[in-house]
């Protein structure tokens, strides 16, 4: 009796660490920052989406893009039209994996990701610095940013608006992902 119990108990702590490994989030924060010659604006969501399987070392994040907001309702209109075309391609998406997986604590650990960042259709190859903690309420924190250059992604910047629009844009995201249950 004492074995099964012991199993039993075994298999119940083994599926929580199983779990515990899986977190999501639907409310994570990203923003892209401009700083063009003439104009630098930022444009924000809080509606990105994340999973992180530490397991099977994946990482999938995914936003809306009718969900940026610069601050100016004619600029958000134009940005989702004229260059993000959000009609057609509505999402950016990033998939990828961590190159080591970290030891949770809740000191920040440097972590790199590898994978494929999605956009206006077009997906690449790219490196992505962050941070990664487990807060003291169990949820995993997850910063990080990348550059994305409009033209790798065939988002074309109309020369009226060359030194409105910088070619480069810094993306930064923060999100807390709570455990999948």
């Amino acid at each position: 009796m004492k074995y099964w119990i012991g199993l039993v108990l075994f298999l119940l702590s083994s599926s929580n660490y199983i779990l515990a490994q899986q977190f999501t989030a639907q409310d994570g924060k990203v923003e892209f920052l401009s700083k063009a010659p003439l104009n630098e604006f930022t444009g924000v969501s809080e509606q990105l989406n994340g999973l992180v399987d530490l397991k099977e070392n994946v990482l999938d994040f995914y936003v809306d893009l009718n969900t940026l907001k610069t601050g100016i309702a004619l600029r958000d209109k134009h940005m989702r039209e004229n260059y993000l075309e959000t009609e057609k391609f509505p999402f950016a998406e990033f998939t990828g994996k961590l190159d080591r997986i970290p030891a949770l604590s809740q000191e920040w650990t440097t972590v790199t990701a590898t994978g494929n960042f999605k956009i206006h259709g077009i997906s690449k190859p790219i490196s992505v610095q962050g941070k990664l903690r487990k807060t003291p309420s169990g949820n995993l924190e997850l910063s990080g940013s990348f550059t994305v250059r409009l033209s790798d992604y065939q988002i074309d910047i109309p020369k009226l608006v060359f030194y409105e629009l910088a070619e480069e844009q810094t993306v930064s995201l923060n999100l807390q992902l709570k455990p999948k249950r």
